[in-house]
């Protein structure tokens, strides 16, 4: 089984908050049991998982590259999901969850450097360009998005990686993505050890 259709808040609700995969909050969270070192870990990656809206075979590919790259594998594993297309759609504001995103590059609403790409998994590199589609019904959607965000959602600033410019609806990738900016309290040596 490919990506979760299921109920979003029921993830939610078990796992905390994830603004990948939906901006809603359940009424009251649950009482939680005391969790194994195992349960710990298998939280943490689904945690991840959930919040990219990656498939099990997906994470474990991420995390099989990552152990090959030089460095810290957990930095290497974390970074190589914020420098996917639908993440940095989702961090420039263009969508409201990960899964729009993932629907709008899809659908052929983005561009990359000048040309269009519907390949929501893209590993964007430094310097990128993206852009949406310079067609009325693409600029009209993601118009749509930002208007109809909560204002906590406008008053959050744009990682400091990104640079967005409004009036073209347009960003640009600076710089390497920082991890203490990704918005989900998540600790990923626990995910890499889940794997090893």
């Amino acid at each position: 089984m490919s990506r979760y259709r299921g109920p979003r808040v029921k993830i939610v609700k078990r796992l905390g908050t994830l603004p990948g995969l939906t901006r809603k909050s359940p009424k009251k969270r649950p009482n939680r049991s005391r969790l194994s070192q195992y349960g710990i870990r298998l939280c943490e990656k689904q945690k991840l998982r959930y919040h990219y809206g990656l498939s099990e075979h997906q994470l474990l590919r991420y995390v099989k590259k990552a152990k090959q790259a030089s460095g810290s594998t957990s930095r290497a594993l974390m970074k190589s999901l914020e420098l996917r297309l639908d993440n940095i759609v989702f961090r420039l504001g263009f969508a409201p969850t990960i899964v729009a995103a993932r629907q709008l590059i899809s659908h052929g609403h983005i561009t990359v450097n000048g040309k269009l790409l519907d390949i929501p998994s893209y590993s964007c590199r430094v310097g990128d360009s993206i852009e949406v589609q310079q067609v009325k019904k693409s600029q009209a959607l993601v118009e749509n998005f930002i208007q109809t965000a909560p204002r906590r959602a406008k008053r959050a600033s744009i990682p400091p990686h990104l640079n967005l410019r409004q009036n073209t609806l347009s960003g640009k990738l600076q710089s390497e993505p920082r991890l203490d900016w990704t918005g989900l309290q998540i600790n990923e040596l626990l995910v890499v050890e889940f794997y090893s």
